[in-house]
């Protein structure tokens, strides 16, 4: 049997869920690799070159600043699971100026799609907004904050329900970056340096995460429960209304992406990293499916 090591480099269903998928479902074993899955939330980048990834958002931004042939062969979604959550008295996003949003880094890649996401609502982050740089984590902090008033917004990830906690904590959801911001964001990525796409443990893995892919899609009580297992604080009703709205109608079937999209997602990135080099998307995103 094969063996890889796959790296996550965030919490929540964004990152975690269609692994988890894999892992419970046996998917990895019955494709003929075994699979340590690490977390590389804390990890620099030189580590977490070694492994396979799921994080694509963040080998975008290394591969578009400093050039690692970080290469994605599977995508599970184009919608980035992140929310901009608001003390009630804010009705719109725009209506933010010259408040204090708690933000991810912006050289990290949720900080950098939430810049993108308010520069297209008409606020420039550094001038026209209060940004609070914070770590990211279960947001508990960021939900603490917005309660006690020290935030006006924040944006949170994908350990939590955002409409369910806007409404057990009296705030109100602004925005869902996927809705303003797409980019094939999660997956399977390996850099080449290190790891050659057609590695048979390679090809296993990206089997595995295509069957779990399937499996969210084609058999969604089976999907709703793994979704209430990683945010369990939420009720299966409230589970199945999260799945319904945010990963049925967009994670992938086939891990196939869009071309087009993954084109202007490399050129946004870009521009707000201020690097004027732009890579080519079709060498950082394979369209076609690698073979076993």
């Amino acid at each position: 049997m094969h063996t890889i090591d796959l790296t996550y480099v965030g919490l929540g269903i964004h990152e975690e869920l269609v692994a988890y998928v894999a892992d419970q479902e046996n998917y990895y074993e019955q494709e003929g690799v075994h699979v340590a899955l690490r977390d590389g939330c804390d990890w620099d980048g030189e580590r977490v070159r070694r492994t396979a990834t799921i994080g694509l958002g963040r080998a975008v931004l290394s591969r578009v600043t400093d050039g690692i042939p970080w290469t994605a062969l599977c995508v599970n979604t184009e919608r980035p699971l992140f929310w901009l959550l608001a003390r009630d008295a804010y009705a719109s996003v725009e209506g933010l100026r010259g408040g204090r949003i708690g933000i991810h880094p912006p050289r990290t890649a949720p900080g950098c799609f939430a810049r993108i996401v308010l520069r297209r609502h008409g606020l420039d982050p550094d001038h026209d907004v209060q940004p609070v740089v914070m770590k990211p984590g279960d947001y508990g902090r960021h939900i603490r904050r917005l309660a006690e008033g020290s935030l006006d917004a924040a944006f949170v990830g994908s350990t939590l329900a955002p409409e369910v906690t806007a409404q057990e904590n009296g705030l109100r959801l602004l925005a869902f970056v996927g809705d303003h911001f797409r980019i094939p964001t999660t997956g399977i990525a390996v850099d080449t340096t290190h790891t050659a796409p057609d590695d048979p443990a390679v090809v296993a893995l990206v089997r595995a995460n295509r069957r779990a892919l399937r499996t969210v899609r084609d058999e969604p009580d089976l999907a709703v429960r793994y979704v209430n297992a990683l945010i369990p604080s939420l009720s299966e009703t409230e589970a199945r209304r999260h799945y319904e709205r945010y990963v049925a109608p967009y994670f992938t079937a086939d891990g196939r992406h869009d071309p087009s999209v993954a084109a202007q997602a490399v050129a946004s990135v870009a521009e707000e990293l201020g690097v004027s080099t732009v890579p080519d998307a079709a060498d950082i995103y394979r369209t076609e499916p690698t073979e076993g």
